[in-house]
């Protein structure tokens, strides 16, 4: 193309190293822990996005199917997670049909929660992804460097 004498013209700027910089901040842990968490998350997403399920609720599910009749409540305490949080999502698991409340056989005041065959076939289907998911991540470290970064990250969380 033909441009009047005197009109500057631009070339596509390519990102140069100074780009990259980002100066003190990169100095924070939790800086980084988020970006990791986020491109850990992102990853999740798609690789759940035909499930319709989050990360929370194949949590619940993972969780009421290795510990048939759990509680709300014992849910809550082993994933960390507040009441209203745990209500909302075996809300959900309910209304889709995965999960069905029972009174406790020992404590009537307690509700008891199990898996119904439809949420057994989406933890299975979920558990699947899990593996594509975890093989993703993992690539990214040696099995001993696995274990390493499990059990720093424990030191945070517990």
């Amino acid at each position: 193309m033909n441009y009047p004498p005197g009109t500057a013209i631009r070339k596509a700027a390519e990102p140069s190293p100074a780009d990259n910089d980002i100066g003190g901040i990169d100095e924070i842990v939790g800086f980084h822990i988020r970006l990791a968490h986020g491109a850990v998350y992102r990853h999740f997403t798609e690789t759940f996005s035909d499930l319709d399920l989050t990360q929370k609720q194949v949590s619940a599910l993972w969780l009421i199917d290795d510990h048939p009749d759990i509680a709300q409540a014992d849910i809550g305490r082993r994933l960390q997670m507040d009441r209203a949080t745990v209500m909302a999502i075996i809300n959900r698991l309910q209304k889709r049909g995965f999960v069905e409340r029972g009174a406790s056989t020992g404590d009537r005041r307690r509700q008891t929660l199990h898996l119904t065959p439809a949420g057994h076939e989406a933890l299975v289907s979920a558990r699947e992804s899990i593996l594509e998911h975890e093989a993703w991540l993992k690539s990214r470290f040696t099995p001993r460097e696995t274990a390493t970064l499990v059990s720093l990250l424990r030191r945070i969380h517990e």
